[in-house]
């Protein structure tokens, strides 16, 4: 449901408080809801403005009663009734109680639960935090036993906080899955304020009333991550699945190999770590591999995992011949790379070697003991570079015995037969043909052609084509599902290299895709040529911000008004430890709606 059906059918009241705060500080740290906005009382005194409003000793209060929408991102999609008034509670004396199933949904839900009231201690940022006698009673019921995140999960959820007798809060949570479950409480953290005393202790308070129906308009709302051309430590994976969860993003698109590196280590073809890893500590093991699959599951986020081919495979492929299985890929690192493919180093799979099948099956057997996933696959497939093909007699002996055209048709025949055997691999090694793979956009794709190639029944396109290009609508009008990441919005290295432009949160934001049954969403993408640990933080956050409001909530207004709610948003990540880029100056924050 788009945002103007939302505010056509529900409205989100709000009051004044109805009392003071009690401890006062001096007019720098008092903020004002002044016609609707927060305003450091300071300059409306300096504005010679007098109010009656309440006052508040935090901006973060302020804004959670005063604004229209409060601090909530992203917005919901249903409905959302919030309160006027705030209580004192403390992490300490919040409960939770289920009013139905048992054994891995309670399991799950007792996990996200000390998620969330370890999230609300990590924002006061190691303060003391000031008791209260205020009990806060959770109670969750999920009606489906499942805890599979996949492509047709139901995340929706109901959420009803209220003031009970005894000065209690009742919150109850009602959700088909544990994942729209997990979105729930996301979503009650953000009904939480913090102001703190003068001796750094942190008050917490809660809303007293709320009612929100949620539900996501796009089921697939991603970050791409490269590992290979940068290795990322798993700390810094950890802390984008935290910010992922804030934000309800639900899918890691991890592309973790390319030619320039293989960090992967397998244990069914170790050989590909030990030759292209950069070194043997910027390794993900199968132990860090399945731990990141339960550190992102409890936050609501699945793991995609790219091995991308048949191009963008070089590094850590050598050992096929010194294995006797042959060239695995052709043009390895070889000059001058513009022969041979787009970017440093090159390298290319040889289609013409089975044993090539052999190893791609060892390989993806070994990620589906590790991932779990039935539904989706990323077997990458953009950039194929011709010339490296042509260059080598091993395939162009092969294509004249499959009687291959030694022409742009007969090598788009060679690049369709790669696909469909590396289909058939992947089938026999997880033992089924469930599987939908998803391939970027290339030359393979082209409306024109694309249906000779790749079955659109097995097949997902992602996009990664400028946000005008007509070929999106017109694979989608094919029957193809689709991805979006518009590189001219989305890519989050635009802007640091060649002659690409930086696009800001609200360029991100205000990109709208269709919502048609076969757009299934889309991904945000940090490229990491000119990313790593170091800078990673601020060129994903706040624009992944903006992508997670964009594609949950599909909102039909703009970024200009969703500028205060995400300044709060970058607060509360702040506080959960993730560096988020600056977007307005600190007075601007401190005085909205005098900017």
């Amino acid at each position: 449901m788009s945002l103007l059906v939302l505010v056509a059918v529900i409205n989100i009241f709000y009051a004044h408080v109805t009392t003071k705060e009690i401890e006062k500080e001096d007019d720098r740290t008092t903020y004002v809801c002044f016609q609707g906005n927060c305003v450091a009382k300071i300059t409306l005194d300096g504005l010679n403005k007098s109010t009656n409003s309440t006052t508040f000793q935090s901006m973060e209060n302020c804004r959670l009663l005063c604004g229209k929408y409060g601090n909530l991102w992203p917005l919901p999609t249903l409905a959302g009734e919030l309160g006027s008034e705030l209580v004192p509670v403390s992490p300490k004396k919040m409960y939770l109680t289920k009013e139905c199933c048992g054994g891995e949904v309670e399991t799950f839900m007792n996990e996200v639960f000390e998620i969330f009231r370890d999230n609300l201690v990590t924002e006061c940022g190691g303060d003391p935090i000031a008791p209260s006698s205020v009990a806060v009673n959770v109670r969750y019921k999920v009606s489906e036993e499942n805890l599979v995140l996949n492509m047709t999960t139901n995340e929706e959820y109901k959420l009803r906080v209220s003031h009970v007798p005894g000065n209690n809060i009742d919150v109850e949570i009602v959700a088909k899955t544990v994942f729209g479950a997990r979105h729930a409480l996301e979503t009650l953290s953000q009904l939480t304020g913090r102001r703190r005393s003068p001796k750094s202790i942190c008050s917490v308070y809660m809303m007293t009333s709320a009612l929100i129906r949620d539900k996501p308009v796009f089921g697939h709302r991603g970050v791409l991550i490269d590992t290979s051309r940068h290795y990322i430590p798993m700390a810094d994976l950890e802390r984008t699945i935290r910010g992922m969860a804030a934000n309800k993003l639900n899918v890691l698109h991890w592309h973790a190999t390319d030619t320039h590196s293989f960090p992967l280590a397998l244990s069914k073809v170790p050989a590909l770590a030990e030759l292209g890893a950069y070194s043997p500590k910027e390794v993900y093991t199968e132990k860090d591999i399945k731990y990141l699959v339960d550190y992102a599951k409890f936050r609501g986020v699945r793991i995609l995992m790219e091995i991308d081919s048949p191009a963008h495979a070089g590094n850590g492929w050598q050992f096929g011949e010194q294995e006797g299985l042959g060239k695995l890929v052709l043009c390895r690192n070889s000059p001058p790379w513009q022969a041979s493919c787009v970017q440093p180093p090159c390298g290319q799979m040889n289609p013409a070697n089975d044993n090539l099948y052999k190893v791609l099956g060892g390989v993806y057997k070994n990620l589906q003991d590790l991932i779990p996933s039935e539904d989706i696959f990323h077997m990458g497939g953009d950039e194929v570079h011709l010339g490296c093909w042509n260059s080598s007699d091993e395939i162009i002996n092969y294509m004249r015995l499959r009687k291959y055209p030694r022409t742009t048709e007969g090598f788009m025949q060679l690049w369709t037969e790669f696909h469909k055997k590396a289909l058939q691999t992947w089938d026999a090694a997880i033992g089924h043909s469930n599987t939908k793979v998803v391939l970027w956009t290339s030359d393979l794709t082209r409306p024109e052609t694309i249906t000779n190639s790749l079955d659109k029944d097995r097949y997902i396109i992602e996009a990664w084509t400028s946000q005008f290009d007509s070929i999106p609508r017109e694979l989608i009008a094919l029957g193809y599902g689709l991805i979006y990441a518009s590189t001219d919005v989305w890519y989050l290295d635009h802007g640091f290299w060649g002659n690409t432009l930086y696009h800001n949160w609200k360029k991100v934001y205000d990109y709208k895709i269709p919502e048609f049954p076969k757009v299934l969403g889309g991904e945000v993408s940090l490229w990491s040529e000119y990313a790593d640990s170091n800078n990673m933080d601020t060129r994903i956050w706040p624009r992944a911000s903006a992508l997670a409001e964009r594609l949950w909530s599909s909102p039909t207004t703009d970024s200009s008004v969703a500028t205060y709610r995400l300044l709060e948003m970058r607060e509360r990540m702040i506080r959960r430890g993730i560096a988020v880029d600056q977007i307005i100056p600190q007075w601007c924050y401190l005085n909205e709606g005098l900017c």
